[in-house]
């Protein structure tokens, strides 16, 4: 009898989109036009979505393969980021260099006192990123995660009349990969026209507050405390536009996500002293770490927001996105330590 051979599971997590480096710079105050603020401290460090994603993965250990796929310039930055990522073991066989662009960089202006901060961007090469730069034949990863929708030129718009991002999503689905979206915080009307018609392609949606208003046209917040109402209509809206499984909202106050299957799970965030508070860049994405690690490992959404929750909360302790990352066990402890709020006690009433 002649032995059948056996496909090989799909493991790990190969991330694309956004590969850019940060110049982030401590500022004593935000200035006003025409005046100067001092620069206290300046620093190199990882920025964009997959690339703080897999960084953070690395760092908190996970036991998964981590790839990058992409477009970076042929420069001392594009460099920087293929050496950081040897260094922490993601594999770069899929991402690209062009000498047509810079490497996307940002300058991140962080306020010392309140860890508040500003972005000056630099598109370089992402402004090129299209489907031919993403070929998934060779990788082996169950799950593939694609940011920020509306910083991606070529991907944003449409391709011989197909929008760029739902090609690339569909030679994912394709090749045998889950699929995850995050967005950025533009201030436009883009969101209805970007976003909305992926979300069929799209297994796993994040989002926070500001784009789950932008793309469903709901109002999240009254008088800047969160509707709890509001928050699971949105959610559910974002289902029935089309998300195959998991919608996943979060903003300060902590997260709220909903399966398809109807279940909605709400996770308070932690309660960082702000004296622990070094800046917030790279927050959103450290979250999204947690979550798409507990979405790898087919655990519960409840487990997988937890884990979300904390490694933003560890983020939180360094100005850039992944300086403060620890292990994932040390993460599972922040809550111990510091508590969760009450999601249900910061709403709006009536």
């Amino acid at each position: 009898m002649t032995a059948v051979a056996q496909t090989p599971a799909r493991r790990g997590l190969i991330a694309g989109g956004n590969w850019i480096v940060d110049h982030v710079k401590i500022i004593d105050a935000w200035p006003q036009q025409d005046t100067l603020a001092n620069i206290l401290g300046q620093t190199d460090a990882n920025g964009g979505s997959p690339y703080n994603i897999l960084v953070d993965l690395a760092k908190m250990g996970a036991d998964f393969p981590l790839e990058a796929v992409g477009l970076v310039g042929d420069d001392a930055d594009g460099r920087l980021i293929r050496a950081e990522c040897a260094a922490l073991g993601i594999k770069t066989d899929a991402l690209q260099s062009t000498p047509r662009a810079a490497t996307s960089y940002t300058d991140v202006m962080s306020v010392q006192s309140t860890g508040r901060r500003s972005f000056f961007h630099q598109r370089g090469a992402n402004a090129l990123l299209g489907p031919e730069h993403f070929d998934f034949s060779g990788t082996r990863a169950k799950h593939f995660h694609l940011g920020y929708a509306l910083l991606l030129d070529r991907l944003d718009g449409l391709i011989g009349g197909v929008p760029g991002m739902q090609l690339v999503f569909a030679a994912a689905h394709a090749a045998g990969l889950t699929t995850s979206l995050d967005c950025v915080s533009e201030s436009s009307d883009r969101f209805a026209s970007v976003v909305t018609p992926v979300l069929p392609d799209i297994d796993v949606l994040f989002a926070n507050d500001f784009e789950a208003e932008k793309i469903t046209g709901i109002a999240l917040r009254r008088a800047d405390r969160l509707d709890r109402a509001a928050t699971e209509t949105a959610a559910r809206r974002l289902i029935e536009l089309g998300v195959r499984t998991w919608v996943v909202l979060h903003c300060p106050e902590g997260a709220c996500a909903m399966s398809r299957a109807g279940e909605i799970v709400w996770q308070g965030s932690l309660n960082v002293p702000r004296s622990a508070i070094r800046g917030a860049a790279g927050a959103g994405d450290a979250f999204a770490a947690g979550v798409l690690w507990g979405w790898h490992e087919g655990r519960a959404l409840a487990w997988s927001l937890r884990l979300g929750v904390g490694a933003a909360a560890a983020c939180l302790r360094h100005p850039t996105c992944s300086g403060s990352i620890p292990k994932r066990e040390e993460i599972e402890t922040l809550g111990a330590v510091w508590g969760y709020r009450d999601p249900f006690s910061v709403f709006a009433i009536g």
